[in-house]
C-alpha cells in the first residue's frame, strides 16, 4: 500500500525517533536530491549520503529525538517543521529547529529543500541579527 506524503514523513519521523537506521534509509529514493539553500556547498544526492548522515547523528546524539511540529502537504509536496533534540556524547545539548520541504517521488522522499539549523542561543537581537546581515552598525 502506497503511503500518501504526509504519512511518508510521520514513518521517517517513527524511525528516526525509533533509532532504526535501515527504516530511516528506506524512506529516501536511491536518487534522493538534498538542496541545503542557506548552505549551497552542503546538498547532496543519494541515498548513500542518507544512510552515513543519520549514522553519525546516532552515533554523535545517542538519545536523539525528533518531533514534527507542523505539517501540511500540496499534492507531492510536504512542509514540514521539525525539532531535533538530545546530548551529544561530548555532553552538549543538540538541539536543531527549521523547515524541511519534501517531494514524493514513487513511495519514497524523492528531494528536499532543507532548512533545519542548530538553534542560536547567543541572545542577539533581531536589530542585532539585521545590523550583521546588512553590515551597517546598530
Amino acid at each position: 500500500m502506497m503511503l500518501s506524503p504526509t504519512a511518508l514523513v510521520e514513518r521517517l519521523l517513527r524511525a528516526v525517533n525509533a533509532h532504526d537506521l535501515d527504516e530511516v534509509v528506506d524512506c529516501f529514493a536511491e536518487t534522493y536530491r538534498n538542496e541545503t539553500p542557506v548552505h549551497p556547498s552542503r546538498g547532496f544526492v543519494g541515498r548513500a549520503q542518507v544512510r552515513d548522515n543519520w549514522a553519525r547523528i546516532f552515533d554523535g546524539v545517542p538519545d536523539v529525538r525528533a518531533d514534527v511540529t507542523r505539517m501540511s502537504s500540496d499534492g507531492s509536496v510536504v512542509w514540514s517543521e521539525w525539532e531535533m533534540r538530545g546530548t551529544r556524547r561530548d555532553g552538549v545539548e543538540h538541539l536543531m529547529r527549521g523547515v524541511i520541504v519534501f517531494g514524493v517521488e514513487d513511495a519514497h522522499l524523492g528531494w528536499a529543500r532543507f532548512y533545519l539549523e542548530p538553534v542560536d542561543e547567543s541572545g542577539d537581537t533581531v536589530g542585532d541579527a539585521v545590523a550583521r546581515a546588512v553590515g551597517a552598525p546598530r
